[in-house]
């Protein structure tokens, strides 16, 4: 027996003497980390990030991922150094203008909030900067580094504690939220006190001029998440709250920053306010608010920039593909061409030293300078082997170009047909490109190491293709943007790669209403769906949803009253009759974006009806997708566990609603 053993043993080595990789689990994907806020030094010598750390499931204290702070040099191939790790959430991470010590925000040594603290890059403890009685969120320091500004909520009166023990704990809904201000300390003294700055409105970003005490802000009229996104506003005031200059915006409005001399402000914004999406790059004049388009996104979308001297570097994607760009206006230089990973950050320094947040089909978010890896956050990854990953163009029905991102099984072989599972992306002002795309409500390289093909379609209405196909989908909900989806299905069955009879379908929040509307008015094409924080009734959706402006301006492009009879067809709970496809609806209780109600709905017509099988599985305390580690790894084996039961399985009634998570516990217990 031993001798066997041994020789098993020996064929998992290759000839080379690495160990045979095996593909992605589950619980892999539960354990994988990536950066995530990074940050160049002034001087271009270090990059300081954020590196998730996440929880163990069945191990660990439910939560969120931590997020430690690491450094890296850019001037040697060092390895990254741990500087604050564990169990901590360092977040808004910045550097001193010498370049010698890193600023974040954290809840350490006792805080009952989030406090800004500075550590020295060259050895030494943390200091606390500044602490505020309702925590410090994002904030600026100024060019000399003796104020600071930060947002944060006023606290709350200390009457409203006692009467809530009291049991007078109504709340007026919409009426009686809070706003973000505007707060302002001197760090030249011992211990600094904020002080509001004078300004009404709620206050979404603030950054210090690079040369002088004056701020660019951005704002919205109230803290209603509508509000913020279709009515922010974007203006120069001074530390009384006085506004010096105003530009003229529309629409959405993204990342705002300042020119290198403090003469100039660059910003993504939308080409009007219908526009789904921030996609232009402007630049307007800080004294007169002259805006100026600089990059139009007629085939395209502008993701991120950053500004040094005379020039806008940004990053641009196109397709599934991105690239970095210099311009001074008149001449771009491509820094990072497309097919060079998906850039998805920057942040640059003084020298011209780039450095970028870029994934892979093979790693997610990772550190780049420029175009060089520096950071390597899951080294077990080495280990796995990963399913091919390519962009798949095909036609929609009406002669339309469309592509997804397509990952084949690990052992795919060429002729065989295989499973397939459809996932959609939400949005649909979104898109998936050519780069990291595994999560845990997305696990692609677990189906593919299971023998799924993976089909993830940028229907029409995705980004990444500019103002015109972004708008494709306004006042046209459901068909043919889901159709496109069938299209992408119909093209790989005609290639020889999927089982026709085998494909399921998949997605979250305007994805969920995807899957709605596959396992309804579209169930002939799929064998399974699994529908999360989706949308099943537009007319009820309308009426609970935080987001009826913005769901009208760019999406609907009308209002129910104005035409209820279109919008209930263009809801799948109108098409139920046609069901056939079993159907599993996931959602978190506390979602505001999509009410739970929206899956309760889909629920109730589908169980009563009873022509389908259909489970619907709520998540306590999560909103509009699960952030905790528990939530997560339960969705996505709920998820493969359904996909399983009908597309390779024997199908009928739902698998056991139970996963016995307890067997895990006492397997764990065992172990100890």
């Amino acid at each position: 027996m031993n001798k066997l053993l041994i020789f098993i043993a020996f064929l998992t080595i290759s000839l080379n003497g690495a160990i045979a990789k095996e593909g992605m689990t589950l619980e892999d994907i539960s354990k994988i980390s990536s950066v995530g806020g990074m940050k160049i030094s002034p001087d271009g010598a270090w990059v300081a990030f954020t590196k998730s750390k996440p929880r163990t499931p069945y191990k660990d204290e439910d939560g969120a991922a931590w997020s430690e702070l690491y450094l890296v040099s850019t001037v040697d191939n060092a390895e990254p150094r741990p500087f604050i790790t564990g169990k901590v959430n360092i977040g808004s991470i910045s550097w001193s203008h010498d370049s010698k010590k890193i600023y974040y925000t954290a809840k350490r040594h006792g805080d009952k909030k989030s406090a800004l603290y500075a550590i020295p890059i060259d050895g030494g403890e943390s200091q606390k900067v500044l602490s505020y009685k309702n925590g410090v969120g994002s904030y600026s320091v100024n060019h000399d580094g003796t104020k600071v500004v930060f947002i944060a909520k006023e606290k709350k009166a200390e009457h409203v504690e006692k009467l809530s023990k009291k049991g007078f704990k109504a709340k007026v809904y919409e009426e009686d939220i809070q706003q973000n201000y505007l707060w302002l300390a001197d760090l030249t003294k011992g211990e600094p006190k904020a002080e509001k700055v004078k300004f009404k409105d709620h206050v979404v970003s603030a950054s210090f001029s690079p040369v002088k005490d004056e701020l660019l802000i951005q704002s919205s009229p109230t803290s209603l998440i509508d509000d913020v996104l279709m009515l922010k506003t974007l203006q120069i005031i001074n530390l009384k709250g006085k506004t010096l200059t105003k530009f003229k915006t529309a629409g959405k409005q993204g990342k705002a920053i300042w020119a290198s001399d403090g003469k100039l402000v660059a910003f993504l914004g939308a080409n009007d306010y219908n526009d789904p999406t921030a996609g232009a790059l402007y630049v307007a004049n800080a004294r007169n608010g002259k805006i100026a388009k600089r990059v139009n996104n007629k085939d395209s979308h502008i993701m991120d920039l950053a500004w040094l001297g005379n020039d806008v570097y940004y990053i641009e994607h196109k397709d599934a593909e991105s690239r970095v760009v210099k311009s001074d206006g008149s001449t771009n230089a491509t820094l990072v061409p497309y097919g060079k990973g998906i850039q998805v950050a920057m942040s640059l320094a003084s020298n011209g030293q780039l450095a970028l947040k870029t994934n892979t089909p093979v790693h997610p978010n990772e550190v780049y300078l420029t175009d060089k890896r520096v950071t390597d956050s899951n080294p077990w990854f080495a280990n796995i082997e990963f399913g091919k990953q390519e962009v798949f163009s095909y036609r929609a029905q009406d002669g339309l170009d469309l592509q997804g991102i397509l990952i084949y099984p690990v052992d795919y072989k060429k002729g065989k047909k295989y499973p397939m599972i459809a996932f959609v992306h939400g949005g649909p002002e979104a898109h998936r490109s050519n780069g990291w795309n595994s999560r845990y409500a997305d696990p692609l390289q677990v189906a593919a190491a299971q023998g799924y093909v993976s089909f993830v379609p940028n229907y029409r209405g995705s980004t990444g293709r500019g103002d015109e196909f972004a708008r494709a989908d306004q006042h046209a909900y459901a068909d043919p943007e889901f159709t496109d989806i069938v299209d992408g299905k119909n093209a790989l069955v005609k290639a020889g790669i999927v089982d026709v009879e085998k494909v399921g379908i998949t997605g979250g929040s305007y994805g969920g209403f995807a899957t709605a509307w596959s396992a309804t008015a579209l169930s002939e094409h799929y064998a399974a769906g699994v529908m999360f924080v989706g949308i099943s009734n537009q007319l009820s959706k309308f009426g609970t949803t935080d987001i009826p402006n913005e769901m009208h301006a760019v999406h609907a492009r009308a209002w129910p009253w104005d035409d209820f009879q279109w919008m209930l067809e263009r809801s799948p709970i109108y098409h139920v009759k046609n069901a056939k496809t079993p159907l599993l609806i996931m959602h978190g209780e506390n979602d505001t974006r999509v009410h739970p109600s929206q899956s309760m709905e889909m629920y109730r017509y589908l169980k009563t009806l009873d022509q389908a099988p259909v489970r619907l599985v709520l998540y306590p305390g999560e909103g509009h997708g699960n952030r905790k580690a528990a939530a997560q790894l339960d969705y996505s084996m709920r998820l493969m566990r359904w996909m399983d039961h009908y597309l390779k399985g024997d199908g009928g009634e739902p698998p056991a609603y139970d996963l016995e998570h307890q067997k895990k516990l006492e397997s764990d217990k065992k172990q100890k």
